[in-house]
């Protein structure tokens, strides 16, 4: 079997679509690009992280700015995790999966939320509610509800 089969049965095939884990930046090797996921609420942007701040969970390993953000983090990862395991929320909500911009996002109903775009961030902010109950019913055939 070909490297090119072997990845259009890992992209293309409906058991395969995404992992349930939080994927590691392929270049920083950090979950979301090796930004500080609480720094979105603390700082309202995103924050690169530092390798000697590192705490596995989710299958990645995830850095922060601080001590502080790092034991938030740990107390209650889900409250800072992105939904949807970085997937691009409104893609989701048109039921597909597309990776999340960690610099693209939103905060909300209190929920990191990532873009592909951003024309889809605002497309989606300007009828979340509606979006989201949407992107949470595609979430799980498309391998965007990490099974932690």
């Amino acid at each position: 079997m070909s490297a090119v089969t072997c990845f259009g049965i890992m992209v293309f095939g409906e058991s395969f679509a995404r992992p349930q884990i939080f994927i590691p930046d392929p270049i920083a090797g950090y979950a979301i690009g090796g930004h500080d996921p609480v720094a979105y609420f603390v700082d309202r942007r995103p924050r690169q992280g530092s390798r000697k701040l590192e705490l596995k969970w989710g299958g990645a390993e995830w850095v922060f700015v601080n001590k502080g953000n790092m034991e938030a983090f740990k107390r209650s990862p889900d409250t800072y995790a992105p939904l949807f395991a970085g997937c691009g929320a409104y893609a989701l909500a048109e039921g597909f999966a597309t990776a999340g911009n960690p610099f693209i996002f939103a905060v909300v109903d209190g929920k990191l939320v990532f873009f592909h775009s951003v024309v889809n961030r605002f497309l989606f902010v300007v009828n979340a509610k509606q979006l989201m109950a949407d992107a949470e019913v595609h979430a799980q055939k498309t391998g965007c509800k990490p099974a932690l």
